[in-house]
């Protein structure tokens, strides 16, 4: 045995065995790794465009506009895309986002980028990301039988999250002896090679399942509203990702107004934060045969449980050792909540359910983050906190408590339909 395969785990060896799997990969990781360091790039830029009086408004406006519209083009735009292959999908994403923001390269390098143009772009190059992201999932999906989907999931979540701990600091780096847009520019390349990766991808096609009337079985809301179970699996990510909104509001006021501290330190929980989260995905790839709604319950409760120190005058030291274990318990999540999808999902329609669900999400944070700034002016930054982690881990507790429900319920159905006695 190599020390390769003794240190990589056998379901990791597998996925990647996959030579499309690889390419796809690869890609993927550039993409991610410009999208981090486009974090400090996209703000700092709307900082040299911006009169002074106004930077703050216009820092919130270009942060906004590169996520935002992906949850209106999920909807807007689902009656032409439910169906666009999945490949298509990501190039088409990839290529929007490389020509917008490699736009924004030349009107600057031309002395012509204003305020109004930068925000403009921004939004467009975001407007497929939602279903950019649904066709990555869905390559997978075809790739991979569904006892293989969650490592494959985890790479490429765990990649994303690698990114957002590198990407910064190499912003940060780069910005110091170029200017912003230069390195939206790297992005807008590592966009374009996803483009070229995407479409050298041969995997057979999928044909949809038409309804009586040969029409398509409709846009990824309809799909979901048939599927109570889908509901279900949107409704708790919505929530759970709307508990944590606040988080990325109260933890800079905590910093500043409860620890009299710089960014410095606010800087280091989200590194811990990032580290433990890359950790805790890859752990949680290498759990195929886990059950993934206990899994999914468990991290929402220790995700939960891990702010609670936050409202309890905690040490800095708990703290961080808490917010680091938050990462590494949150950082399962996105692959087994998309494995669940992937595998309860029709091939045809996942990539508009995936969309779909990409829009409830994409919106359910920001909206929480806007009532983080009500909250922590009437309870505290650290009140605030707490009462995040409290409300997440009643989240939790509901959603286990609602699903031995559902299956003490079904059991005695089940029974009888085994025994050939239907119910009445």
């Amino acid at each position: 045995m190599t020390l390769t395969s003794r240190l990589v785990p056998e379901a990791y060896r597998a996925t990647l065995g996959v030579p499309a799997f690889r390419r796809l990969l690869s890609a993927l990781v550039g993409s991610h790794l410009g999208d981090g360091m486009s974090v400090v790039a996209i703000a700092w830029l709307a900082l040299r465009l911006a009169p002074p009086e106004r930077a703050g408004l216009l820092i919130g406006a270009a942060v906004a506009a590169y996520t935002l519209p992906a949850a209106a083009g999920a909807l807007l735009l689902a009656r032409w895309l439910s169906r666009v292959p999945a490949h298509r999908l990501v190039i088409a994403n990839a290529g929007l986002r490389a020509g917008a923001l490699g736009a924004i390269v030349v009107l600057h390098l031309l002395g012509q980028l204003t305020a109004g143009r930068y925000i403009a772009l921004l939004a467009g190059s975001s407007l497929l990301t939602a279903w950019g992201s649904a066709g990555t999932y869905t390559l997978i999906s075809r790739m991979f039988p569904a006892d293989r989907r969650l490592p494959a999931n985890a790479l490429v979540g765990t990649s994303q999250q690698a990114a957002f701990v590198v990407g910064p600091a190499l912003a940060g780096l780069l910005v110091a002896g170029v200017h912003p847009a230069v390195v939206l520019g790297v992005d807008a390349l590592t966009y374009l090679l996803l483009a070229v990766q995407a479409s050298r991808l041969d995997l057979p096609a999928v044909t949809a399942a038409p309804d009586g009337d040969g029409r398509p079985t409709g846009t990824g809301i309809r799909l979901l509203l048939r599927r109570p179970e889908l509901v279900g699996l949107v409704g708790v990510t919505a929530v759970f990702y709307f508990l944590y909104g606040p988080v990325e509001v109260a933890l800079p006021l905590y910093v500043a107004d409860e620890l009299n501290s710089a960014a410095r330190l606010l800087g280091a929980y989200w590194t811990v934060f990032g580290i433990g989260a890359v950790v805790g995905g890859l752990l949680g790839g290498t759990f195929t045969a886990a059950r993934q709604w206990p899994v999914t319950i468990a991290v929402i409760a220790g995700w939960g449980l891990s702010l609670l120190p936050f409202g309890l005058s905690a040490p800095v030291w708990l703290t961080l050792c808490c917010f680091a274990v938050g990462g590494l318990v949150y950082g399962p999540f996105p692959a087994f909540s998309l494995a669940l999808f992937q595998n309860a999902a029709e091939p045809a329609d996942l990539p508009a359910v995936l969309a779909a669900r990409s829009a409830v999400t994409t919106a359910a944070m920001p909206l929480g983050a806007a009532l983080g700034g009500p909250l922590a002016t009437a309870l505290g930054a650290g009140g605030t906190l707490l009462g995040s982690g409290v409300a997440t881990v009643g989240l939790a507790a509901l959603t286990a408590g609602t699903l031995l429900i559902h299956a003490r319920t079904r059991r005695p159905i089940t029974a009888r339909r085994r025994l050939g006695v239907e119910p009445r």
